[in-house]
């Protein structure tokens, strides 16, 4: 399953980015950061703020955990 918070996590250290700097792009304090941080699902439009912040389209992480599930399948 995807853990949404650790991922977003995960990108802003690859990108060097500091916590201060990110709560900073998402008018919030610091501790909501972490607060995301440890996030296992997220409200799509905060996802997408954050994808834009970060130039990264976590979407795709749970497109992939479909594709992985093969939900979409027409065999019943």
């Amino acid at each position: 399953m995807v853990h949404i918070g650790k991922i977003i996590e995960a990108e802003l250290r690859r990108q060097e980015r500091s916590v201060t700097w990110f709560a900073k792009k998402l008018y919030c304090e610091r501790t909501n950061v972490y607060s995301i941080f440890k996030r296992t699902s997220i409200d799509t439009a905060l996802l997408l703020r954050i994808s834009i912040i970060l130039h990264q389209n976590f979407f795709s992480y749970y497109v992939n955990e479909l594709d992985k599930r093969d939900f979409f399948s027409t065999k019943p």
